[in-house]
């Protein structure tokens, strides 16, 4: 059973946040009465929780239809508990509506075989997933190869206790420092994350700037929570959007999709405790990017071919 409280948010967003699950699969769950608030059964979706105790049930699901896939994978550990990957770009993390095949959940299930994968929900077209990268984001994920490392994991991440590092190229120079700025559904668009959008939820991500080129900067960004699409939404917020970053910039000629990179991942082992840190070297397509538009990479970050 998961147990937590919210504040000021839908319920349906609140489960699907905390069970980090779709916002459909939530709201199915509310309406099965699956979810209690203050030890009340509520089926209504778009109840707004004002501090309660929400405790979540999830029904059985019934059996995956997700088909293992043969697709080559870049390793980068690997043991029991876990598998740690560089996500390449154009790799969507899980299965979604219209897309059920060569996702990382596929390739994943390809590796290891479906029956190794079906405790580790929250969903089962979801094995192993603990967090996701968008589609068109690169670089460093883990994932659990069983129910109790999911659970541990999970629970590092929601505890803050996962330290995450972004490599990002922008157009214009954002404003360094922490930025705290809450996230919500865009107001008209509902595809988009706005800052001070709709139930809008604390964000926060720390930005500093690695190097420079005329009109370009080539940016370090942590963030300090999971919000969608964080580090997107508060660098156009600063005005200074991702370049190829076609919904919350524009399309360049520099690089075919955003220009934002997982650098590195460090996190508790499941297990062990122990702290494992991992690095994913800056893909090409990046490198290529930020040297089409004036930029030298500072010493110290590792690129593809090094």
């Amino acid at each position: 059973m998961l147990r937590f409280s919210a504040e000021g948010v839908r319920l349906d967003q609140a489960v699907a946040e905390e069970a980090k699950t779709s916002r459909s699969r939530a709201q199915a769950w509310i309406e099965q009465g699956a979810v209690r608030v203050d030890g009340k059964v509520i089926t209504k979706a778009s109840f707004k929780l004002k501090g309660e105790t929400v405790e979540l049930e999830p029904p059985p699901e019934s059996p995956s239809t997700v088909a293992p896939e043969a697709i080559p994978l870049e390793v980068l550990f690997e043991d029991q508990d876990l598998l740690v990957v560089n996500k390449p770009p154009g790799m969507i993390t899980h299965p979604a509506r219209g897309v059920t095949t060569g996702t990382l959940v596929n390739a994943v299930l390809g590796r290891y075989g479906l029956e190794a994968h079906t405790e580790a929900l929250p969903e089962l077209v979801r094995p192993g997933i603990v967090h996701r990268l968008d589609k068109d984001t690169s670089g460093v994920m883990v994932v659990a190869r069983h129910e109790a490392a999911h659970r541990r994991l999970a629970g590092a991440f929601k505890d803050r206790r996962v330290f995450k590092r972004y490599l990002a190229i922008t157009e214009g120079f954002p404003a360094e420092g922490v930025l705290s700025a809450p996230i919500g559904r865009h107001p008209v668009d509902k595809t988009k994350m706005h800052v001070q959008g709709v139930a809008g939820r604390y964000a926060e991500t720390e930005l500093g700037i690695l190097a420079k080129s005329p009109n370009y900067a080539l940016i370090d960004a942590r963030p300090h929570t999971g919000r969608t699409h964080q580090i997107r939404v508060h660098l156009k917020h600063l005005r200074a959007p991702i370049v190829g970053d076609k919904v919350y910039g524009k399309p360049s000629p520099a690089i075919g999709r955003q220009a934002l990179h997982a650098y590195e991942l460090r996190f508790p082992h499941p297990r062990t405790g122990k702290i494992l840190e991992f690095c994913a070297p800056v893909p090409s397509d990046m490198v290529k990017a930020w040297e089409a538009v004036g930029g030298h990479w500072p010493e110290g970050i590792q690129l593809s071919g090094d």
